[in-house]
């Protein structure tokens, strides 16, 4: 069994007008689905991707109106990547974001690949990698919009950083139990932070990646708007869901037990420095309830909140896009 890569990852906002606006109208990214938390269906969750869906290519957020700012430290999914096609577009980026006084660094070398850092109206750190060619996981498909040409689209999720005090169980959990391989270092942004660590599964590549930080200097972080619930790994179906869930139960590690999120099939747990991860199918996709043309126009509810839907939408506060 190989994890593809990098599924999705989940993040608070305290405010998804904002959100929305941030995502869709100055990343130029696709709302695929606006739903609600399963969880707690008094939350608006929005799925945002490329212009078909593609997993591997959400970023998604829970709307908790009112939330107080995160408190970066360790145990901690510190910044997310999105992939570009080239260095080229990291030009027309940083030109972008100086427009509309976007916060973020200049273009550096990460893990041999440029890239540019920035944060959006949540201060969620997030970073745009060039792919130039590398072979891996494919991207996705651009969503066309007439202030962004296509050939700069954001195409995909790239690595995941995860700050820890300790390494080596959560290195011990990507390695042993998830089967991620040992794919390199490069040196950190902090003037003495050490080297960061990167491994990657299934057929590698920016979409495919995990890179470790290591901070014995910060206290545990504490997640608030902008800080990242989880991150997604890719199972390709539903034999190898279920052979992940009787892994994950062989190897003793507590976890939620198989999870019907109707687009896709989930199993949580947590890593032994505290960070929830997500192993979650391919499909059925977003697709499957909504037109591929029409997706994210209308409130979706999977079926088995559908009867309740009247309730649902009258607790719900109205957004406007």
């Amino acid at each position: 069994m190989h994890l593809l890569g990098v599924h999705h990852v989940s993040i608070l906002t305290g405010k998804a007008e904002r959100n929305y606006e941030f995502f869709t109208k100055i990343l130029g990214m696709r709302l695929v689905k606006k739903t609600v938390n399963q969880d707690n269906t008094e939350s608006y969750h929005l799925f945002y991707a490329d212009g078909e869906g593609t997993p591997g290519t959400d970023i998604t957020f829970f709307d908790i109106p009112g939330l107080g700012r995160t408190y970066r430290g360790t145990s901690d999914i510190s910044s997310v990547s999105l992939r570009v096609k080239t260095s080229e577009s990291l030009h027309f980026w940083k030109e972008r974001f100086e427009s509309f006084d976007i916060k973020h660094e200049t273009i550096r070398k990460r893990a041999g690949r440029n890239s540019l850092s920035f944060e959006d109206f949540d201060g969620t750190r997030l970073i745009l990698v060039a792919d130039d060619g590398e072979e891996g996981v494919r991207s996705g498909t651009p969503w066309e919009r007439d202030d962004i040409p296509t050939e700069h689209s954001i195409v995909g999720l790239g690595p995941v950083t995860l700050t820890v005090e300790d390494p080596k169980p959560t290195v011990q959990v990507l390695t042993e139990v998830m089967g991620f391989r040992e794919n390199g270092s490069y040196p950190s942004p902090e003037e003495k932070g050490e080297d960061i660590l990167v491994y990657s599964t299934g057929e590698g590549g920016s979409g495919a990646e995990v890179h470790i930080e290591v901070r014995e200097d910060l206290p545990k972080a504490r997640l608030g708007r902008g800080g990242v619930h989880h991150v997604a790994f890719r199972v390709p179906n539903e034999e190898e869901y279920s052979k992940w869930a009787e892994r994950l139960n062989d190897y003793r590690l507590p976890n939620s037990g198989k999870v019907e999120r109707y687009y896709f099939k989930a199993l949580y747990f947590r890593e032994p420095n505290g960070i929830l991860f997500e192993l979650s199918t391919d499909g059925p996709g977003f697709a499957t309830d909504e037109p591929l043309e029409t997706m994210g126009e209308e409130l979706a509810l999977p079926p088995f909140l559908e009867p309740k839907r009247a309730d649902i939408e009258r607790k719900l506060r109205p957004l406007e896009f």
